[in-house]
């Protein structure tokens, strides 16, 4: 059994040593803790389904230089031109797609006079009877819109059209009992005329990335209305191994058929790929800076542990010598060093699961994050407590060596 009271003697003795380590291990224990837990949510979101065919996509932002009653129909023969294009399996004009970082963003009730919202941030998709099929995304309940139902979004119009498809995790967060076909919502404001559900699809997730929209990151809606503004997003579905060649021919189409528009660089064309890259740029910044403070914190630890009980095995040189002409075995003087530098560690992680509770707490307030598992931090415990030992175990087999003789010397 370990001599935990000569032990606790001479920490008492050592306290401030000892204070600085437990305090080094409470704070490495705090911040790792909460760092690896909001390193996995972030990567949560980077592998996250968008519901769309990615590898088949590529995105078009265009802007025509035109008056405003040619748009319309300036519109209608940039599609009609680029479904009829070699290599295109189909294309839609729309406001907004997937992963693009914000778009229209509307309330949605099932009652117009209640104040209660089923979901304060549905995203809006204007699209036609193409979209869906542009996507790559199947209806599985209901069916599709039909071409004679695409409307015209005019200015300030507003999104309230009689039939609406929507995804499945909307229409459960609307009707739990899962009948949700048919019914009807209400979207935007108290004015709004009621809007059918005549097709519910299995997942298409926002426009929105910021983690602040997270709650709502499923809750799509596609309206059956084409734009009228001077601005649009072309999304173009390849055929199969089409993709890199219509990246290049898609805006020069484009281009031939009108020079009265805008594609403005560098981002005026994109593979669905490079849309993710960018809108999760951030997010995999954020969690390898995070990494790299967790392994800097991780190893400033563990350097101080080493460096801390490298001075103390220089220090009791003759009371080890001691030990060992009374008797004790290197084991004895091994454990007697892991016992020590396990308790300083134990008490040190004490204190960090209370500091890390706490550095949580405020980071929900003020970043509306999560709250930490327990998970976390007991895995984190018990790494630095691992890692204390084995920290302490090249400077503890030194003071294992340590021969007799060394009682007789002079210090």
């Amino acid at each position: 059994m370990p001599p935990f009271r000569p032990i606790l003697a001479a920490l008492r003795y050592h306290k401030s040593g000892a204070l600085l380590i437990a305090l080094q291990v409470a704070l490495t224990l705090a911040v790792v803790c909460n760092a690896l837990f909001v390193i996995e949510h972030r990567l949560q979101r980077l592998s996250r389904d968008t519901g769309v065919a990615e590898s088949e996509l590529m995105v078009v932002n265009n802007k025509w230089v035109a008056p405003a009653a040619e748009l319309p129909a300036r519109q209608a023969a940039d599609v009609a031109m680029l479904r009829a294009l070699p290599g295109v399996a189909d294309a839609y004009a729309t406001n907004a797609f997937p992963l693009m970082g914000g778009a229209w963003q509307s309330g949605v009730r099932l009652d117009p006079t209640s104040q209660h919202y089923v979901s304060e941030g549905a995203s809006i998709y204007f699209v036609d009877d193409h979209a869906l099929n542009t996507l790559g995304v199947k209806v599985t309940e209901g069916r599709n819109f039909r071409s004679d139902e695409i409307g015209a979004l005019v200015p300030n119009g507003s999104p309230d059209t009689p039939s609406i498809i929507i995804t499945r995790a909307l229409a459960r967060r609307a009707f739990p009992d899962g009948h949700a076909l048919g019914k009807a919502f209400y979207i935007g404001n108290r004015d709004a005329r009621p809007s059918t559900i005549v097709g519910i699809v299995e997942h298409v997730q926002t426009p929105q990335t910021d983690s602040s929209d997270d709650i709502y990151w499923n809750d799509s809606i596609f309206v059956p209305m084409r734009l009228t503004g001077s601005g649009a997003f072309f999304v173009i579905r390849a055929q199969p191994g089409r993709l890199p060649a219509l990246l290049h021919n898609v805006p020069d189409a484009l281009k031939a058929l009108s020079t009265r528009r805008v594609i403005p660089a560098p981002h005026g064309v994109l593979a669905f790929s490079e849309v993710r890259d960018m809108a999760y740029r951030s997010d995999r910044g954020l969690a390898w800076m995070l990494a790299g403070i967790c392994v800097t914190l991780l190893v400033v630890t563990a350097a101080g542990i080493v460096g801390l009980t490298s001075f103390w095995v220089g220090q009791r040189r003759r009371q080890i010598g001691i030990r060992r002409a009374l008797g004790a075995t290197r084991r004895d003087i091994l454990v007697y060093f892991l016992t020590e530098n396990g308790l300083i560690s134990l008490a040190g992680g004490l204190a960090g699961v209370v500091l890390a509770f706490a550095l949580n707490a405020w980071m929900m307030k003020a970043f509306e994050t999560s709250r930490l598992s327990l998970l976390y931090v007991g895995g984190g415990m018990l790494i630095l407590l691992l890692l204390g030992q084995l920290a302490v175990l090249s400077p503890a087999r030194r003071a294992s060596r340590v021969p007799p003789v060394e009682a007789t010397r002079t210090i």
